[in-house]
């Protein structure tokens, strides 16, 4: 007997929210601090969707240290603290909160001393919500900069290249204003690999790029960048701090592949044989959707790479570009399911899920969607045509007009994306 619906939209759903859990920072924080300083200050700082509930945990994990410090997170996810103050930002446009929220962190670790402490507490999100530019720019040349990386297409270790060169605090700039305290970042991965580097552009961790590369990159995605910007990259005096300058002491306490692994062992609960296909796909979302779906027919049809009933889960972050500059409301995850609806085409006994831990794809209200056999029926009898939604990256349109996206609010974590799809075997 076949899966019903309404059992698959269970599961999946219960796939993914398994996956979420596994990056809750109330959960998994205190395990990996460091041990309690005896002398010196402890000052907290951070920056990240995730930052305020890092901090929370924190206070839980130590309630006879003196904390202080402060952290910033993206507008609406803060929660209340005690000790260390929560600031917030604009994401993922930066905006002026974004720059004064760098500055007091700065402030915050400045004249520190090697009896002290420093906690830093970094997650997917940073590079917006600390938008400090660096000598000679304004925070509107930064603005640009984040306006043409979000529409060119670059991967996100691409575009973090370029934020580094044009600020005063990533990079490794934050580590070498808090020296010569002892600094310990605990770090929540959104990026894929898990380069420290990457997540929230690196504050705390040295830096291996160069100015070099970063006009690289503005050549081959043809950037158009402020005059002031362009100068800046143009140099290579002011580099940022390169290995070597220092060691870091950098700690992943949730990472994709750790979500994965909490969905892998949901999947089995649900009686789904999974499949990690792994943690750090990239690529163009819809192209992404289209090897997706290919994949699930064989496992359908052939029972290769895996025999049904199955579940295929991925995680990393795939890229929607932007080309005639025009665009309607989606995210990658819901451009990535509509693509891969319209490759199955219908195919009986197919769903699947694909969402951002974090609550929200792209900017709108949606972590993601679910796609079903029935999916592009119910779109085309509501009016919507897939095709042209597609084109005119205006995902989220069909899947709201269908009552299938996927809200949760936000989650308070993020370990990127989750794509699941459950395959049941042939009758």
């Amino acid at each position: 007997m076949g899966w019903t619906d309404a059992a698959a939209r269970q599961a999946l759903r219960g796939i993914f929210d398994a996956a979420v859990a596994a990056a809750d920072p109330r959960v998994v924080l205190a395990r990996h601090l460091p041990d309690k300083p005896r002398g010196g200050r402890c000052v907290v700082v951070g920056a990240g969707k995730a930052a305020a509930v890092m901090a929370a945990a924190l206070e839980a994990a130590w309630p006879d240290v003196a904390l202080s410090g402060v952290v910033v997170t993206r507008y609406g996810h803060a929660v209340p603290t005690q000790r260390i103050t929560v600031l917030e930002a604009a994401h993922p446009r930066p905006d002026a909160a974004s720059e004064a929220a760098a500055r007091q962190i700065l402030a915050a670790v400045a004249g520190l001393t090697e009896d002290d402490l420093v906690i830093a507490l970094i997650s997917g999100g940073g590079s917006a919500l600390l938008a400090l530019p660096a000598a000679g720019l304004s925070l509107a040349d930064k603005q640009a900069v984040n306006a043409a990386l979000l529409a060119c297409g670059a991967t996100i270790g691409e575009m973090n290249v370029i934020r580094k060169h044009v600020s005063a605090i990533k990079g490794g700039w934050l580590a070498a204003a808090a020296a010569p305290a002892r600094l310990v970042t605990l770090a929540i991965s959104d990026v894929p690999g898990d380069d420290p580097g990457v997540i929230a552009s690196g504050p705390t961790v040295p830096d291996a790029s160069s100015f070099a590369e970063a006009r690289a990159l503005v050549a081959r995605y043809r950037m158009d960048l402020p005059p002031a910007v362009l100068a800046r990259l143009a140099q290579d005096g002011d580099e940022t701090p390169k290995p070597g300058a220092f060691v870091p002491d950098y700690r992943m306490i949730a990472t994709p592949a750790m979500a994965l692994q909490a969905a892998a062992v949901a999947a089995r609960g649900y009686g789904l044989t999974p499949l990690i296909l792994g943690d750090a796909l990239e690529g163009q979302s819809r192209e992404v959707g289209t090897v997706l779906a290919g994949i699930a027919r064989s496992v359908r049809a052939h029972g290769l790479p895996v025999a049904a009933p199955a579940v295929l889960l991925s995680g990393g972050e795939t890229t929607v570009t932007i080309r005639d500059g025009k665009a309607g409301q989606g995210g990658r995850n819901t451009e990535c399911l509509l693509a891969l609806a319209l490759a199955l085409g219908g195919a009986p006994q197919i769903w699947a899920a694909a969402g951002d831990t974090d609550g929200i794809d792209g900017t709108e209200d949606a972590a993601g969607a679910l796609v079903a056999p029935d999916t592009l029926a119910r779109a085309a009898a509501a009016g919507l045509n897939a095709r042209a939604l597609l084109d005119g990256h205006d995902s989220y349109r069909l899947f709201d007009g269908i009552g299938d996206l996927i809200r949760t609010g936000p989650t308070l974590t993020n370990v990127n994306d989750i794509r699941a799809i459950l395959i049941a075997p042939q009758e």
